[in-house]
């Protein structure tokens, strides 16, 4: 997560004296082909990293396929790894298909099962709130964590000896934490030169 909000940090610094050195002089700086440029990656980094949410779980025939949108959205929202959701879902319910019996909509395993959710979409949105630490009644437990952090606090070793590697390690097989994101960064980097 610390990489993503410096490249955001770094987009904001490079971006714009780029823009403004490189136009011919007397020509005046439009901010908003910059915040344009700055929005159209963020979206394309969203559908990146939904398709490879999406993707994982439609190659499993696991029932989750088709929330990827929705997992890499709340990640963003909540400055979690956009691999963390689906991962957790994967390990503790199989991308849904052993999701909790008396919890309705819970496939991340969250409240020891016993804790129900409106739909699929709301059970996301809880999940991705609590692990950014932005709920105050579970901030103590996930704010300023790293991921292994965040996993060793959701289901600590004494209960799952290896569960904060096998989270990771599925993580890693959905995608890289940033794959989309460079990708995206060259692509609008080589769009504004040709612009330029």
């Amino acid at each position: 997560m610390q990489k993503k909000k410096l490249i955001r940090f770094m987009e904001s610094l490079v971006l714009l004296p780029i823009m403004a050195f490189s136009m011919p002089s007397g020509m005046p700086v439009i901010p908003q082909i910059v915040l344009s440029q700055k929005e159209n990656i963020q979206i394309q980094t969203l559908k990146a990293q939904a398709e490879a949410i999406d993707a994982y779980f439609d190659a499993r025939n696991m029932p989750l396929a088709g929330t990827g949108m929705k997992m890499a959205e709340e990640a963003e929202k909540n400055s979690i790894d956009w691999r963390l959701l689906p991962a957790i879902a994967v390990r503790e319910s199989t991308g849904g298909k052993a999701a909790c019996k008396k919890a309705r909509h819970n496939f991340f395993g969250w409240g020891s099962c016993k804790i129900s959710f409106d739909s699929d979409e709301h059970a996301i949105e809880r999940v991705a709130l609590n692990l950014g630490g932005n709920n105050p009644n579970t901030e103590h437990y996930y704010s300023g964590k790293t991921t292994k952090e965040i996993l060793k606090k959701y289901n600590p070793p004494s209960i799952v000896p290896r569960y904060a590697e096998q989270v990771l390690s599925i993580m890693n097989a959905i995608g890289a934490e940033d794959f989309a994101i460079q990708d995206e960064l060259k692509s609008s980097s080589d769009l504004l030169a040709q612009k330029v």
